[in-house]
């Protein structure tokens, strides 16, 4: 039972106890894929399209549901197995795991983004992006660290931090089926947030370069009073800066509007069963057995990837690693969600494009661009290589 998935590095160790409890049904094969998310789908790409019948099940991070739905290399969940696989799991991570009304996938992580901020410099967290800039620039005039550490550099990272800002404002990139280009005012609004982030000197000199490794080792450095990133960061901290992991403290990201929570764009991974297994009720097996509560719990103590499967939450053996978990439900519980479709990698490509750097966004200009542009990705043929 071949699976192919993202480096994880205690994963082994779920396939191991998956392969005792099957005595002796299968025996999952954990292939490696490369660390970086392009290397792992051109990889899947390329095997699936030649109809490979050695890959069984998938790793797909979130945001390829649709495609590979749309291209038929993975199958459909239905009866007990999509009954299992939707069992206490959060309505955000299925949601990616969906194309058109149908399940193809079973969450097997998910992950939001949080505000980390210093509360030696910070009193409480700012609620929009509006009260984040002007605490920034008030510890700047004091000549205290208030850097606002932002991953800006061109790649789905700086999508991500887009689509939060759009559904926050309430806006769309997409009609609801995936098939047209909306970027309405709520997308406006988001661009308008960009640019006057971008323009306010509260960044540091690499923010258009940096991406999520960089934006952790940015605010462990000390010159940053706020950093928004995934909790992976919580971990590091406390090992490589203990001192400055006292002083540091967590919530939900900043929102757009006054009174509005943000809605924090969901991360994480997905297993599917290839179109072309040859042993597919096996397959699905293996990956309600990889995804249940007992190894999502062990996956989120051990590797740091927060649980799909609410209940897990509620586990004590969580609270030591995980202090930030009610704030990581929360916002799971009130989701931002990318465009569910099977151009998911060319709207991406597009939309990063135009919208580094971020200080050069010109709001109007930029979303004419990006209705034009999003649309033509939305309606190319094929995947892209």
């Amino acid at each position: 039972m071949n699976l192919y998935y993202a480096p994880e590095e205690n994963l082994q160790t779920v396939v191991d106890r998956c392969n005792a409890q099957s005595q002796g049904r299968y025996h999952i094969v954990y292939n490696k894929l490369p660390r970086e998310a392009d290397g792992q789908r051109e990889q899947m790409v390329r095997r699936l399209a030649a109809q490979d019948p050695g890959m069984d099940v998938l790793g797909l991070d979130v945001t390829w549901t649709g495609e590979f739905a749309e291209a038929n290399w993975i199958r459909e969940w239905t009866g007990r197995n999509k009954e299992e696989a939707e069992r206490g799991t959060l309505e955000g991570p299925l949601e990616t795991a969906r194309s058109g009304g149908k399940l193809y996938a079973a969450p097997k992580n998910t992950n939001v983004q949080l505000l980390w901020y210093r509360a030696d410099l910070v009193d409480k967290p700012p609620a929009t992006w509006d009260e984040m800039i002007a605490e920034s620039q008030r510890l700047k005039r004091e000549g205290k660290p208030y850097w606002i550490s932002f991953s800006g550099a061109q790649f789905e990272g700086l999508f991500v931090h887009f689509n939060t800002l759009v559904e926050s404002a309430g806006g769309h990139i997409v009609s609801a089926d995936g098939k047209r280009a909306e970027i309405d005012a709520g997308a406006v609004r988001a661009l308008e947030v960009l640019r006057d982030f971008g323009r306010a000197g509260v960044t540091s000199p690499a923010m258009n370069n940096a991406k999520q490794d960089d934006v952790r080792m940015e605010f462990e450095n000390g010159e940053a009073a706020f950093q928004l990133n995934w909790p992976f960061v919580y971990p590091s901290m406390q090992e490589d800066k203990p001192e400055l992991a006292q002083k540091v403290k967590w919530a939900r990201l900043p929102g757009v509007t006054p009174g509005v929570p943000s809605k924090s764009t969901i991360g994480g991974y997905n297993l599917a069963v290839s179109q072309y297994s040859t042993k597919p009720d096996l397959a699905f097996e293996a990956a309600l057995c990889m995804r249940n509560p007992e190894n999502q719990k062990f996956s989120a103590i051990n590797d740091g990837v927060p649980p799909t499967i609410e209940s897990v939450y509620q586990d004590p053996a969580m609270d030591a690693e995980y202090p930030m978990k009610e704030t990581i439900l929360e916002g799971l519980k009130d989701p931002g969600v990318r465009p569910v479709t099977p151009a998911a990698q060319n709207l991406s490509t597009v939309l990063t494009n135009l919208l580094a750097p971020v200080a050069a966004i010109d709001p109007p200009k930029t979303a004419e661009k990006m209705r034009t542009e999003v649309q033509n990705a939305l309606d190319s043929k094929g995947v892209m290589p």
